[in-house]
């Protein structure tokens, strides 16, 4: 699956805010904004987002995040 596909399913589905996502995932707010108009991710950042949203889902998280 595309990572950007991955990651707005994974936005519906917690309630998480895209600027709240990329800086817990990357320390980047404006990730899944430059995503949405383009940008291509390296390989890490592409791992380092699978692993965030796989240790979320491993969680059972399905509520906005909490800081």
């Amino acid at each position: 699956m595309h990572l950007l596909s991955r990651i707005e399913r994974h936005l519906r589905r917690s309630g998480t805010p895209p600027s709240r996502f990329g800086f817990e995932s990357v320390r980047d707010p404006r990730l899944v904004f430059d995503l949405r108009k383009g940008r291509e991710p390296g390989a890490e950042i592409s791992a380092r987002v699978a692993a965030y949203i796989e240790m979320r889902e491993r969680a059972g998280e399905r509520r906005p995040c909490s800081r």
